[in-house]
């Protein structure tokens, strides 16, 4: 599989370069964004030298790259920013417009493409709840369901157990993780259907959807840690 990654530097991004990496089923790995993911230390596997960067500044228009954006198998967007301190306005503008920006070219240009979504526990389909972050991420989740893609998944993961030396991008979340690990291990041991995954099962499983497809196109924490 040719393999196309937004958000590679992030915990998620990531969680899945790294299985793309590992796998032998994928063969090209690209991903796009505004710094390398080769900088990570997820980019110094020795089976990096199927991932290429793709330099792109303008997350909102792709048609000066639209020549390097063919021929892909499926594409995992990780990209996502926190609410914390944000109008609506302002949310929707860098969930919702840069979301689809990407989402409409690479559907326009890869129809035959598997596209996954990393959108969040309790994100709100119905786009009318009381919380700005689930209804700006709903109205995501549903615009990318009509786009005419081979199949588009949304994974809703909870909290998420950073594996294989991968953190998190902000040194906030840094922070809470250290903070947070013990009492992730102590809730998967004494409660083990709680609303957890780990870095690594949810790369697993957008490859996976991305491979064989699923009955489901949004997918919950259970959904993700069953495939």
């Amino acid at each position: 599989m040719n393999i196309l990654i937004f958000g590679a530097t992030g915990m998620v991004g990531q969680a899945v370069l790294r299985e793309c990496l590992l796998d032998p089923g994928v063969s090209r790995v690209v991903a796009i964004g505004r710094s390398a993911a080769r900088a990570t230390p997820m980019g110094r596997l020795p089976e990096a030298g199927k991932l290429e960067d793709l330099h792109h500044i303008d997350m909102y228009d792709y048609s000066a790259i639209e020549d390097r954006l063919t021929g892909f198998d499926a594409c995992f967007f990780c990209l996502g920013v926190s609410s914390a301190g944000m109008s609506e306005a302002a949310y929707t503008r860098v969930t919702y417009d840069l979301t689809l920006a990407a989402a409409t070219t690479l559907a326009r240009l890869n129809p035959q493409m598997v596209f996954t979504y990393v959108s969040g526990r309790s994100t709100d389909g119905t786009e009318n709840g009381p919380s700005m972050w689930a209804r700006v991420k709903g109205r995501t989740e549903n615009a990318l369901l009509k786009l005419p893609f081979k199949a588009a998944y949304m994974f809703r993961p909870g909290v998420i157990e950073p594996m294989d030396g991968i953190k998190p991008k902000s040194r906030v979340y840094r922070a809470a993780y250290y903070l947070l690990m013990p009492c992730l291990s102590l809730v998967r041991f004494l409660w083990p259907q709680a609303a957890l995954t780990t870095t690594r099962q949810v790369g697993r499983a957008m490859i996976a959807v991305a491979r064989t497809r699923a009955a489901k196109q949004i997918l919950e924490v259970a959904d993700i840690n069953a495939l």
